[in-house]
């Protein structure tokens, strides 16, 4: 995963999708990873049988990425197999034995961490996550809370460690975003929505293609 990604824009995750029919329109639009939330009291929440059915529609190629809160492990492995889920991504309190139990199992692992300031470097070093998804302080929602912050506290972290650039994000300001944090990779979910779960498929089209015109001055790392 950790490797030089040809590209020069980052890598686009849409996350939240709760139909094939959106998921499938994300993929033909040019996502490199779809989202699905398996925290029961988001309003992003689908069961994993309708997850597997959306895992199984979409190409190979986009990646396939769960979201977990606080998941007892055997229970996230047991979904993760069932739905064909590719990368896992973790938004609760896990310790680093959970993301290491997890990379055992075979499972790219992209570690949620909120800052206030800046991210921390050693907390990272802890984790030893495949990737982290960077944010500003954690609100009510595992992601999707809407919540912009200065994006260049972050640059310094993607110079050490897989950025996957979050909080706020909407196709008026990605843009923006990319400048400041230089990030691997981007994740929008409530940023490109007409609801919570329903994506507003114009502007999931304005976000990609506003991510697509903005180059990153630098290596990029594959994420998805």
């Amino acid at each position: 995963m950790d490797t030089i990604y040809s590209p020069t824009h980052p890598q686009i995750k849409i996350c939240g999708l709760s139909s094939v029919k959106d998921a499938l329109k994300c993929a033909e639009l040019g996502a490199n990873a779809i989202g699905i939330v398996f925290y029961k009291n988001s309003p992003r929440y689908i069961t994993p049988e309708k997850a597997k059915t959306i895992c199984r529609a979409i190409p190979k190629s986009v990646a396939k990425v769960g979201v977990f809160v606080n998941e007892p492990l055997a229970s996230l492995v047991h979904v993760a197999f069932s739905c064909g889920l590719t990368v896992l991504q973790l938004h609760g309190n896990e310790p680093p034995k959970f993301v290491r139990d997890l990379m055992d199992q075979g499972f790219p692992v992209i570690k949620a961490l909120y800052v206030e300031t800046r991210p921390s470097i050693a907390q990272a070093d802890t984790y030893g996550a495949t990737a982290f998804l960077v944010e500003c302080t954690q609100g009510v929602l595992p992601g999707g809370n809407a919540m912009a912050w200065n994006w260049r506290d972050a640059a310094d972290f993607g110079k050490s460690h897989p950025l996957v650039l979050a909080g706020g994000l909407n196709p008026e300001n990605v843009a923006q975003a990319i400048d400041a944090a230089m990030p691997d990779a981007v994740d929008v979910s409530s940023g490109v929505e007409s609801a919570p779960g329903k994506k507003d498929m114009y502007r999931v089209k304005q976000f990609i293609e506003a991510v697509q015109r903005t180059a990153v001055n630098g290596e990029i790392r594959r994420i998805f």
